[in-house]
C-alpha cells in the first residue's frame, strides 16, 4: 500500500516516528493506504521552514503573489476528477458530489486572486498641520490549518489560498481519514511556483495538533471539526496566545410552513439530509413541521428516503455513499436505536443496509424518525449520518423558540411561499447563516462562512472579507517630516490642530 507522507520545504518527508495509521475505503471497509503520524520534532521542521520563507514571501507584492495563485488556480481546474476520486476513495461520497466540493474549493482560489484589491489600506491628507495618516493591513506570520474528514479538498482551500495571498506562510494539518488530497494541492502549488516553504504538510493526529497549538512560532490556528474539539483547539490556541478561528458542530433545523410548495420542499429535504452520508457541517438533520406540514410530507419523505441508491461512491447512479468509518457506523446506528428506545417513530430504519459486492462497507440506508421530541438523544446530539428526524410545531413563533434555544447556531432553513413570515423568522432566528427555500445556505467566497453559538470559536467567519481580517492585522501610520523649526517639547497629550 502507499504511504502518505508529510511536504515540508518542498519536498516529501517520511516520517520519523514510526507511527501510521490505516487509511480505509470505507465503499471496501478495508485500508487502502497508510498515512504518517508525526511528531513534534517534524512540527517544528515544517514551522521552521515557514518561518524562514515569510520574510521574503511577505515583502512579495501582493499581485505577483496573486499571479502565482492564479497558476495554481488553473492546476486545479484541469486536476479536478482527480481530487474528486481521491475523496470518493478515501472519504466515500459520491463523485458528483466530491466534483461539488471541488468546484467550491476552487472558487475560493478565484477569490484569493483578487485579494490585493482588499489589501489597500487608507490615507488621510493633512490630519494636523503637516502630518498625514494612513492604515495597512500586513500578514501574521506562520499560520496553521487544522481540517476534517468530510471536506478533505474544500476546506482547506477556505484556509490557505487567502493565507498565502495576504502574505503568510501556512502549515497544514489535514484529516488522517483522507489524507492524500493534502499532497495533491502542495504539488500543485510548487508546480505553480510557490517558493519552498511557503506551503508544509504535517500528516498526524492529536500529537501532531497539540505540537502546532503550543508552537511560540504559529502566530493563528484555523480549524473546523467537533465542538468538543474546537472549543479544546480555541482554548489551547488562545492560552498560547494566537489568533484561532474555531467552526464547531452544527444542529440545522428546516422549518417547513403549511404554506410551503412541498415538492421543493421534499426535493431539498433529500439533498440537504442525504447527500454525502449527512456527514456535512451544513447538512439538515431537523425538520420542524408547522401546523399540517408534517402530515403533508412524511409520506413523501419516507418513499424517498426508502428508495435512495445507496452504493460505492463511484457508481454513477449512487445518491449516497458510506459513512467514513466503522466506528462512526457503529455510532450512527447505536443512535438510531436510541431514538426508538426513547419514543421517536421509526419511518424508515437505515441500520444493517448491504450493498452487493461491498458487504465489508460502511453503509447506512437514509434514515427518517417522525414526532422527535426536544428532551431525546437523537435530536440533542449531532448525529453526523443519514438520519433525519421531524418535530411537530403548532406556529412559527415555537418554532423559532426552539431552534434559539439549541446549543448550536450554524445553518437553518425555512420553506415557505408569505415574504412576512420568512422576513421575520430572518430576524429572529439566532443562527449564523440562514436560508428562506434555500437548504444549504453555505456562502459564496466573496462572503463569509461561520456559525453563531456553540458552531464557532472566536471572532472571525472563516474565509472571504472575514478571511482576509483574520489572517492580516492592522496598522495605523502617523508621518511628519521635519520642514520647519520645532516648537519645542509638548507634555500635555497631543492634540490635532
Amino acid at each position: 500500500m502507499d504511504t502518505i507522507t508529510h511536504f515540508i520545504n518542498g519536498v516529501t518527508v517520511e516520517t520519523q516516528s514510526g507511527r501510521h495509521a490505516d487509511v480505509f475505503n470505507p465503499a471496501l471497509g478495508e485500508p487502502v493506504a497508510k498515512v504518517a503520524l508525526g511528531t513534534a520534532e517534524e512540527v517544528d521542521a515544517a514551522v521552521r521552514a515557514a518561518e524562514k520563507a515569510f520574510p521574503s514571501w511577505s515583502a512579495t507584492p501582493p499581485l505577483t503573489r496573486a499571479r502565482v495563485l492564479f497558476k495554481y488556480l488553473q492546476l486545479c481546474q484541469q486536476h479536478v476528477d482527480e481530487f474528486a476520486a481521491m475523496i470518493t476513495r478515501e472519504h466515500g461520497k459520491t463523485f458528483a458530489d466530491a466534483q461539488g466540493e471541488v468546484a467550491r474549493g476552487i472558487e475560493m482560489v478565484e477569490f484569493a486572486v483578487g485579494i490585493p484589491q482588499m489589501l489597500k489600506g487608507e490615507f488621510t491628507d493633512q490630519i494636523s498641520r503637516g502630518i498625514d495618516a494612513w492604515s495597512m493591513r500586513q500578514a501574521l506570520g506562520v499560520v496553521a490549518g487544522i481540517t476534517p474528514f468530510n471536506f478533505p479538498v474544500m476546506v482547506p482551500m477556505w484556509m490557505f489560498p487567502v493565507a498565502l495571498a495576504c502574505g503568510n506562510t501556512f502549515v497544514l494539518k489535514p484529516s488522517e481519514r483522507d489524507p492524500s488530497a493534502s499532497l495533491l494541492h502542495a504539488r500543485l502549488l510548487k508546480e505553480a511556483g510557490l517558493p519552498d516553504g511557503v506551503f508544509n504538510v504535517v500528516q498526524g493526529d492529536k500529537v501532531t495538533v497539540d505540537a502546532l497549538l503550543d508552537h511560540p512560532v504559529v502566530q493563528a490556528i484555523s480549524f473546523v471539526g467537533s465542538t468538543p474539539i474546537a472549543e479544546y483547539i480555541y482554548s489551547r490556541g488562545c492560552a498560547a496566545g494566537k489568533r484561532v478561528q474555531a467552526l464547531g458542530g452544527a444542529k440545522n433545523h428546516m422549518v417547513v410552513m403549511p404554506d410551503a410548495d412541498m415538492e421543493m420542499t421534499v426535493d431539498a429535504l433529500m439533498g440537504a439530509a442525504f447527500g454525502s452520508a449527512g456527514e456535512r457541517c451544513m447538512a439538515i438533520s431537523v425538520v420542524v413541521a408547522v401546523g399540517d406540514a408534517g402530515d403533508k410530507i412524511v409520506d413523501a419523505l419516507a418513499q424517498r428516503t426508502a428508495a435512495l441508491k445507496v452504493r460505492d461512491g463511484m457508481a454513477s447512479d449512487a445518491e449516497m455513499g458510506p459513512v467514513v468509518t466503522s466506528t462512526a457506523k457503529q455510532r450512527i446506528e447505536r443512535l438510531i436505536g436510541e431514538g426508538v428506545e426513547q419514543g421517536a417513530k421509526l419511518v424508515v430504519d437505515g441500520r444493517n443496509h448491504q450493498v452487493v459486492g461491498r458487504e465489508n462497507g460502511f453503509f447506512i440506508g437514509g434514515t427518517l424518525f417522525d414526532h422527535v421530541t426536544p428532551d431525546m438523544t437523537i435530536y440533542k446530539e449531532e448525529i453526523f449520518g443519514p438520519v433525519l428526524c421531524m418535530l411537530r410545531a403548532p406556529d412559527v413563533g415555537t418554532a423559532v423558540e426552539l431552534i434559539n434555544r439549541n446549543e448550536y447556531g450554524n445553518g437553518v432553513a425555512i420553506y415557505t411561499r408569505d415574504g412576512g413570515v420568512a422576513r421575520e423568522f430572518v430576524r429572529q432566528i439566532q443562527v449564523g447563516m440562514v436560508g428562506v427555500n434555500v437548504p444549504l445556505p453555505v456562502p459564496m467566497a466573496f462572503n463569509s462562512f461561520g456559525g453563531w453559538k456553540r458552531s464557532l470559536f472566536g471572532d472571525h467567519h472563516a474565509y472571504g472579507p472575514e478571511g482576509v481580517r483574520f489572517y492580516t492585522r492592522h496598522k495605523a501610520v502617523m508621518q511628519r517630516w521635519p520642514n520647519t523649526a520645532s516648537a519645542g517639547a509638548e507634555f500635555a497629550f497631543p492634540q490635532m490642530k
